[in-house]
């Protein structure tokens, strides 16, 4: 059976590499083009090219999924079975090209969060569980006939990080698994059941990450580790930006009623007033600063009394 891989980051990676190294054959690979990065802006690949070409796979990098050349270059491959793994969104010509389909990799149990966030928002939401989707690709985003599912825990502590990560690899291990059971025929496909109240993933932008001091600590708390390492919960004080990385529930009480005001003895604790009571920062970084705990910040920045 040949495969055709697409996907640009890190996400993408382990996928490729369990096919690769399982002997899967993968006769073209789909990236974006290569972008200026660093001060110098040299042009670097994608993680998933330099994977490609670490282990002599065959690259192609359009800049136009409908360019008819690229298009004609896709066809010579005569994949039977293309795969997605974070790329961005196909055109029909290219999804509806292989006999077998093209299937996608999505970071939840659809039809719960389909978008471009989907761990994110799971975190953010509070869910104590998430996990990963394989289904064949049709025009509406994120719609099509599930062909297999696992299911992934969300501890209590847990950010978006440390989800994304077990996701990654336990993706690619269900991506080589629905490559198997298409190539034997043993599967059965399942409708998205759409009478359920589905919960989206929209792309997060910064004005999304900015924290309400006015919600409940439990749904700050869960936001800031929807939104931890990347790209972070922010605020404002002092007439300066900050990121926050974790939080936790105070036992320190605070007179103001005012939210989002903060206490400090500027030496070891950092407390901010909420709807209904009070978060401790526990991780956070100051604009023109490098990330740092509370009592490293506070060994040499001083918040206004």
């Amino acid at each position: 059976m040949k495969i055709v891989y697409m996907g640009t980051p890190e996400f993408a990676v382990p996928s490729l590499q369990i096919l690769h190294e399982n002997g899967v054959n993968i006769v073209g690979v789909i990236t974006a083009p290569d972008k200026p990065k660093g001060r110098g802006k040299k042009l670097q690949g994608t993680p998933v090219k330099e994977y490609a070409e670490s282990v002599g796979l065959n690259i192609l990098q359009p800049t136009n999924l409908k360019d008819p050349n690229f298009v004609e270059e896709l066809k010579s491959l005569q994949a039977d079975l293309q795969i997605v793994v974070a790329f961005r969104m196909l055109p029909e010509v290219v999804w509806d090209m292989p006999k077998l389909g093209t299937f996608n990799l999505h970071g939840s149990l659809l039809p719960q969060y389909r978008g471009a966030a989907p761990i994110n928002w799971a975190i953010i939401n509070g869910e104590k569980e998430t996990g990963a989707t394989t289904f064949f690709l049709r025009h509406q985003i994120d719609t099509g006939n599930i062909i297999d599912q696992i299911k992934e825990p969300i501890g209590e502590e847990d950010t978006v990080g440390d989800v994304y990560t077990r996701l990654m690899h336990n993706g690619a291990k269900l991506v080589l698994d629905t490559v198997r059971k298409i190539e034997s025929g043993d599967y059965i496909l399942t409708e998205q059941d759409e009478s359920l109240a589905i919960k989206e993933a929209p792309k997060i932008h910064k004005d999304t990450c900015r924290i309400d001091w006015s919600q409940d600590s439990e749904t700050i708390r869960n936001f800031v580790r929807g939104l931890s390492p990347y790209p972070a919960a922010w605020t404002r004080w002092n007439d300066k930006g900050f990121k926050i990385f974790q939080v936790k529930h105070s036992q320190r009480s605070m007179t103001t009623n005012q939210v989002g005001e903060y206490d400090t003895d500027n030496k070891s604790y950092f407390s901010v007033k909420t709807g209904n009571g009070v978060l401790d920062i526990l991780d956070l970084q100051v604009e023109g600063k490098k990330r740092m705990s509370i009592e490293d910040l506070l060994r040499g920045y001083k918040f206004e009394a």
